[in-house]
């Protein structure tokens, strides 16, 4: 890497942090957040975060899967109003089974997504950790590294 790049990206990751933690402290001073953080379920799952992280990965991959039950069910109550009442039940039915099914194996895949985001983190961090102490040591104690973090 140049040495005439460095203070460049220093900078670019500092105004990065700074965009990102005014991001975050607008989230967390939005009246609707704050209510929420306020509730018993709000206050569990800042106590738990993979319980948080898992539930969040499993609503997003749902999304569709619910939708498309919701179009499904849309659409059969239209025919019913034709006269296919016995039809609807059936596929009702076995749409909701077919949902059933489809959110289990996204409830096991969302708990693996969230297991292996932690495991990486713990991996990343863990690793980064060691580089950083390790090139610190090799250096002479009069040269102060550079602070990414202020």
């Amino acid at each position: 890497m140049n040495k005439k790049d460095t203070p460049s990206t220093s900078r670019d990751l500092e105004e990065l942090q700074r965009k990102l933690s005014l991001l975050i402290e607008s989230i967390q001073n939005n009246s609707k957040v704050v209510a929420f953080m306020k509730s018993p379920v709000g206050q569990y799952l800042d106590r738990h975060p993979f319980t948080a992280l898992t539930l969040l990965v499993f609503v997003a991959l749902s999304a569709v899967p619910v939708g498309f039950f919701l179009f499904l069910v849309v659409l059969t109550s239209l025919a019913a109003f034709v006269g296919v009442i016995l039809l609807e039940g059936l596929v009702i039915s076995v749409g909701g089974l077919s949902l059933l099914c489809v959110l289990c194996g996204l409830g096991f895949v969302s708990l693996v997504i969230s297991t292996t985001i932690i495991a990486s983190y713990v991996v990343v961090s863990s690793l980064i950790n060691c580089t950083l102490s390790s090139s610190l040591a090799k250096q002479p104690e009069h040269i102060q590294p550079p602070s990414i973090c202020t």
